[in-house]
């Protein structure tokens, strides 16, 4: 084994007191292979990453155990020692690119520090190697991309710049923490190709850790399930999504939106209640609170189990629970709602920004952010709105709520215009129109409790209250917390929490419209379930109409009743959520829904790569503005001419020069040859 984890815990000091964050876990990792660790926020899975690279911060100690690196206990080793593994022969690609690199140094001297350090390089000969690193970890142009700094990169070309340094000497371990989490779909599948390709080329045994369950039923061999500080389920990938035994890791699964469902078909089943904290956790089965299948046996803890050969399980009643999947929930009763009429429609919307910094003094041409778009909300619907990070999607959402004085184009609410500053908009108006935003942690003040929060907001949608305490109360209850949740500082709160006081927040004042942008982006997949349940549950008792931004199509896909795909600032196809299961039109709408992993193990690969990134707003390709990406261009009119708008089967229009029944023969013709190479049956 190059990696065994024996019997390791490690424990904080807190002011509560002792926090075992991991407790008696053991795993092993071999050349070549992947193991996946997934759980809730809390349970365990960074502090266990760091332990493996023999990193503990400072407030926390090993209490038992070891981390074996080929026999050597890296927690007993010297400093010395230690350092000389880390970043030669163990490495570690952490969440968050933008945190990790040095912004005022350019990414091929920070990687080329990896070479000075480990290896005794020269200057010149560790830049070499930086510029070879970026092109094996396939960066466009990569002498260019090494003299830039971390701010002029992509979200996704600063991410391959940290695997770039964490590969730069082979190592024989790669620990991954959430490494695609803020990427968009089509990045994340680009980053999951080069990983497969790297773990083929140099054989490291990888740790993968993640909350995005398909991601880990594409790349890992093994899946370790931690709840609480324990693993509570480790098998094959296999055996652990198609024979799932602890509840728990159930639980998770049946919060994922299974491919073809939708609201109207089948409702997500949270799971009910929280990770406990660390420092208050139950004398026998940690999961016992939260268990559906829970009896008298689960107050004594219990043991690891061999489940079956390779599964391994920690449940007292795993042979008692039965193996079959539990009956599919009824569908979200805002499923059953027919559409209302139309409450907001924006015409030919177009926003764009001046350059800034140094392009700005040289006479930087104006960046077209939203070029020209037209969309519709009615009461009780859900319009998703999809693409790539850089397409326009929060610029225009931000338009809509006002944040961003559009330069062309017209809204109205009802039929009633609408200015586009928000400070000229009416109270009245400002009601009707809320938003959520992607982080709620930087919507809330951390000096005020949920009370003053909440109570601010109030006083600015309806100043007449004078006692806003049994309105604060109600919205509470609205959004399933406490009332003494209004007393407690947002520091005090989860992400789903905060989520939560932000939803309830923007249903203050009844509102009829709310734009909600990527606010399930920063959760795990069991608060997802519950937001969007939440959401849905809402917009069944208020009939709001709802505009979901987000780069999970999973989810927008189980949500929306309409779907609009954006990209670079223009809308590409629109159309009824439903048709979208059956074969795509647009071709960037096909990469994005083939980009998605699917929570199946050993998907057959049937994927469109997107090459490049998107091209610069400041200068918009001619023609079709997709065709220096697009896999099913035609020639020079993709090139010179503006595509028109077809109308696609159910209802569905898209931008395209190819008429549908050609778009649908390129579809099937490439699956085809996708399936083929991989050995696969074709696509029916």
């Amino acid at each position: 084994m190059v990696l065994a984890v024996d019997d390791l815990s490690v424990t904080y000091a807190t002011p509560a007191g002792p926090a075992p964050a991991v407790r008696s876990v053991s795993l092993a990792l071999g050349r070549g292979e992947t193991l996946g660790i997934v759980g809730e926020s809390g349970s365990g899975k960074s502090t266990l990453a760091h332990a493996m690279i023999g990193y503990l911060a400072p407030l926390a100690r090993r209490t038992s155990g070891r981390v074996l690196f080929h026999g050597d206990d890296l927690l007993a080793m010297p400093g010395a020692k230690l350092a000389g593994l880390r970043g030669r022969r163990i490495a570690m690609v952490h969440q968050n690119p933008q945190a990790t690199l040095n912004p005022a140094l350019k990414v091929g001297t920070q990687i080329a520090e990896v070479f000075r350090h480990h290896a005794g390089l020269s200057w010149a000969e560790a830049r070499a190697r930086a510029v070879e690193n970026l092109g094996r970890v396939n960066m466009p142009e990569p002498s260019a991309a090494a003299a830039r700094y971390p701010h002029e990169l992509s979200g996704g070309q600063r991410q391959r710049v940290v695997i770039a340094i964490a590969l730069a000497l082979d190592p024989d371990v790669l620990i991954l923490d959430e490494p695609t989490t803020a990427l968009d779909v089509t990045t994340e599948a680009v980053i999951l190709d080069l990983l497969r390709d790297i773990k083929r080329r140099i054989g490291a045994a990888i740790v993968y850790i993640s909350h995005n369950l398909g991601v880990i039923a594409q790349m890992a061999d093994r899946v370790a399930v931690m709840y609480a500080g324990e693993v509570v389920e480790d098998a094959s990938v296999e055996s652990l999504f198609l024979r799932p035994t602890h509840p728990y890791t159930r639980a998770l699964l049946d919060c994922l939106v299974q491919p073809g469902a939708s609201k109207r078909t089948r409702a997500l089943t949270a799971i009910p209640g929280a990770i406990p904290r660390l420092t208050q956790l139950p004398a026998g089965c940690i999961f016992e609170p939260r268990c559906m299948h829970r009896a008298d046996v689960c107050l004594d803890h219990p043991d690891m189990e061999d489940a079956s050969a390779g599964h391994r399980v920690r449940c007292v009643r795993w042979r008692e629970i039965p193996t079959t999947p539990a009956p599919p929930a009824a569908a979200s009763a805002s499923a059953a709602q027919s559409p209302g009429s139309t409450l907001m429609e924006a015409k030919g919307v177009r926003k764009s920004f001046s350059e800034w910094g140094v392009a700005a003094m040289l006479g930087g041409r104006r960046v077209q952010a939203v070029a020209g778009v037209d969309m519709a909300l009615a009461r009780n619907r859900v319009l998703g709105l999809v693409g790539e990070s850089g397409s326009g999607k929060t610029t225009l959402l931000r338009c809509l709520a006002g944040l961003e004085t559009a330069e062309e184009g017209s809204l109205a609410v009802e039929g009633f215009p609408v200015p586009w500053p928000v400070r000229a908009r009416p109270q009245s108006l400002l009601r009707r129109l809320q938003v959520v935003f992607q982080d709620p942690e930087s919507t809330l003040n951390p000096k005020h409790t949920v009370r003053g929060n909440l109570g601010r907001h109030l006083r600015a949608l309806l100043p007449a209250v004078r006692d806003p305490s049994p309105l604060l109360a109600q919205a509470m209850a609205r959004v399933r917390l406490d009332p003494d949740y209004l007393d407690r500082y947002p520091a005090e709160l989860s992400g789903g929490e905060k989520q939560r006081v932000a939803i309830a927040r923007a249903f203050l004042g009844g509102p009829e419209v709310v734009l909600c942008d990527e606010p399930l982006s920063a959760l795990d997949v069991s608060v997802q379930a519950s937001i969007v349940k939440l959401l849905l549950d809402l917009q069944a008792e208020a009939h709001v109409a709802y505009l979901l931004i987000s780069h999970d199509l999973a989810v927008v896909r189980y949500v929306a009743d309409e779907i609009a795909v954006m990209y670079l600032g223009r809308l590409v196809e629109l159309g009824p959520a439903e048709t979208f299961d059956a074969a795509p039109l647009h071709p960037y709408t096909e990469a994005l829904l083939s980009a998605v992993s699917l929570p199946i193990p050993r998907q057959p690969p049937s994927r469109i790569r997107l090459q490049g990134p998107i091209p610069s707003p400041t200068d918009p390709p001619s023609g079709c503005v997709f065709h220096t990406r697009c896999p099913r261009k035609i020639g020079t009119i993709c090139e010179t001419a503006m595509p028109p708008w077809r109308e696609g089967v159910s209802g569905r229009r898209y931008c395209c020069h190819i008429e549908p029944e050609e778009l649908r023969r390129m579809q099937v013709s490439s699956a085809t040859s996708l399936a083929a190479d991989a050995g696969h049956a074709p696509p029916s």
